[in-house]
């Protein structure tokens, strides 16, 4: 079911900081920036070999990831897993007893469906599942 770890999801609170700390420091190189309005952020794509690290700000102070930096501080936020076919993932996950914050896709940034898995099922870890075309 799973082909990858599509990406590490890290909470920050200033993208412009962050991605310069990314490209000066670690000499890596942004893929660009794009705001996801209905996940209320920007973000920020690092490739690294077939995955990449994404950087999350929040847009506003309700957002999930305001709500994580307030209480966790900036830090990893999420693991995203590949899968060729969202809508059967999310099935096995749930017929495997896992509890979906998402049970029908919604739209991540880059075109992408995902859906979120509890942490609850998984020992407090936010797992995201992303389909790619």
């Amino acid at each position: 079911m799973f082909k990858k770890i599509d990406h590490l999801g890290i909470a920050v609170s200033n993208l412009e900081e962050a991605c310069k700390l990314y490209e000066e420091k670690l000499a890596m190189s942004c893929a660009g920036i794009e705001e996801v309005p209905d996940q209320k952020v920007r973000v920020a794509f690092f490739p690294l070999g077939e995955s990449s690290i994404e950087l999350l700000e929040p847009t506003t102070d309700d957002s999930p990831i305001a709500k994580f930096l307030a209480k966790k501080g900036p830090g990893i936020h999420h693991t995203a897993l590949a899968v060729d076919d969202i809508e059967a993932a999310i099935a096995q996950m749930q017929a495997a007893g896992m509890k979906m914050i998402d049970e029908k896709p919604r739209s991540g940034a880059h075109g992408a469906k995902i859906a979120f898995v509890h942490p609850k099922s998984t020992p407090g870890m936010l797992l995201e599942l992303c389909e790619r075309k």
